[in-house]
Order: structure tokens, then C-alpha cells, then sequence
């Protein structure tokens, strides 16, 4: 099962990440109720971390739900392509935010 990346551990509930909402910033990643848009970038992250977990955990539990025959193959497909969309969204982002530490650590002083 998936549980966490590394030594953060997020929360196993499923928002349903695939249904479109109206409060999604440009790059995917949504904002509550609540929550104001000029947040910190490591929030930022981590909400985008915790929603590709959420996405990667709902795709599991939809596969599992097909091998019991209660889900529509429908379902999984759709279900596995978001969760594969979320990811390589968050490898995307992982490798440029990699790229920026290499380029500030390349900058003299």
C-alpha cells in the first residue's frame, strides 16, 4: 500500500482528485476553503504531495475493488491514467526543483 514518500507520512483519505473543482491554481494544485493563495512554497509542495499520494492511493484502491468485481474496467482506467498524470507531474516538478538547487549551488558567492 502506499503510505507515505520517505519519512513523511500523509494521510490515507481520497478526495475523489479526479473531479474537476474549481479551485485549482494554474499548476494543478488546489486551494481550501480556507487556505489563502500566497502560502509558503514548501505548503505548497507538500499539498501537492499529499493530493498525488491521495490520487495514487484511490488508483490502488480502484484496481482493488476491479479484481473484486465491484468497479467497471471504465473506472480503473480512468483511475490509473490519473494517477499516472499526477506523477509524472510531480517527477516533473521534483526534477526542476532539483535543477534550481544545482544552478543556486553553482552561483558564487
Amino acid at each position: 500500500m502506499i503510505g507515505g514518500i520517505g519519512a513523511i507520512q500523509f494521510k490515507t483519505a481520497v478526495d475523489g482528485a479526479g473531479s474537476a473543482s474549481p479551485n485549482l491554481l494554474p499548476g494543478g494544485v488546489g486551494t481550501q476553503a480556507g487556505e489563502s493563495v500566497g502560502s509558503s512554497f514548501a505548503d505548497v509542495l507538500s499539498h501537492a504531495a499529499t493530493k498525488t499520494v491521495n490520487t495514487l492511493q484511490g488508483a490502488e484502491q480502484m484496481s482493488i475493488q476491479a479484481l473484486k468485481g465491484d468497479a467497471d474496467t471504465r473506472q480503473v482506467v480512468d483511475a490509473v491514467l490519473s494517477a499516472q498524470q499526477a506523477l509524472q507531474t510531480t517527477i516533473a516538478i521534483r526534477d526542476k526543483v532539483v535543477s534550481a538547487y544545482l544552478e543556486i549551488s553553482r552561483m558564487s558567492i
